[in-house]
C-alpha cells in the first residue's frame, strides 16, 4: 500500500470519479435508485444525486481515499434513523420519471451509522485501502457519538465477510435487497 494516501469529505466535484466507483461496487442496485436498467441513464441519474445534498449517495455522504492526488476509492455512510428521508429523492425521482409506486428496502436500523457502500478502483485493490476507509468511516462514527456501526455484505462474497469479521462485524441477521441476499453485520465500539 502506498502511505502518500489522504481522506477527505467528498465535494460535488468528484462525482466523475466516484459515481462510476460506487455503481461498480453496488451493481443492480444502482438501477434500482435510478429507476432505468440503462447504463447510460444510471450514471446521469446518479450523478445528479451524488452532487446534490440529502440523499443516500450524497457527496455529503461520503469519504474519499486519494493516492497521490487521485481518487481511488469512496465510502458512503449515513445515520440509519435518516435512511427513509435519504431515499426519498429516489422514490419520488422514480415516481416522477416512470409513474411508478416504489419501494425501496431500508437496509440500515434507526440505531445505527451505516456504512452503506465502500469501493475501491480495480488497480488498487487488496493493498489496505478498503481497510483503511472503514478506519476512516469507524472513527467518523465515534466523532460523532455513535457507538453501534453496521454494514451489509453480500452472501457470495466471502472475502469481504472475513474481512469485516476480522476487523470485529460480527453478523446478526441476514436481508434481501435487489433479489441479493446479505448478512447484516454490527460492531460495537
Amino acid at each position: 500500500m502506498q502511505t502518500n494516501y489522504t481522506i477527505r469529505a467528498a465535494q460535488p466535484a468528484d462525482a466523475a470519479v466516484c459515481v462510476p466507483i460506487i455503481i461498480d461496487t453496488i451493481g443492480s442496485i444502482a438501477y434500482t435508485l435510478s429507476g432505468s436498467q440503462d447504463k447510460q441513464i444510471t450514471l446521469q441519474v446518479l450523478t445528479h444525486f451524488f452532487e446534490q445534498p440529502a440523499n443516500r449517495i450524497s457527496y455529503q455522504n461520503c469519504l474519499v481515499i486519494e493516492v497521490l492526488g487521485q481518487i481511488v476509492g469512496v465510502l458512503v455512510a449515513y445515520h440509519g434513523s435518516q435512511t427513509n428521508t435519504l431515499d426519498q429523492p429516489y422514490i419520488d425521482h422514480i415516481l416522477h420519471t416512470t409513474k411508478q409506486q416504489v419501494t425501496i428496502t431500508k437496509e440500515a436500523q434507526d440505531d445505527e451509522y451505516y456504512l452503506d457502500t465502500i469501493g475501491i478502483l480495480p488497480n488498487y485493490r487488496g493493498k489496505g485501502y478498503g481497510t483503511v476507509l472503514i478506519g476512516a468511516f469507524e472513527k467518523q462514527a465515534a466523532q460523532l457519538g455513535y457507538s453501534k456501526l453496521a454494514l451489509l455484505v453480500s452472501q457470495k462474497n466471502e472475502g469481504a465477510y472475513k474481512l469485516y469479521q476480522r476487523l470485529g462485524y460480527v453478523a446478526d441477521y441476514d436481508i434481501i435487497f435487489s433479489g441479493y441476499h446479505f448478512w447484516h453485520l454490527v460492531k460495537w465500539q
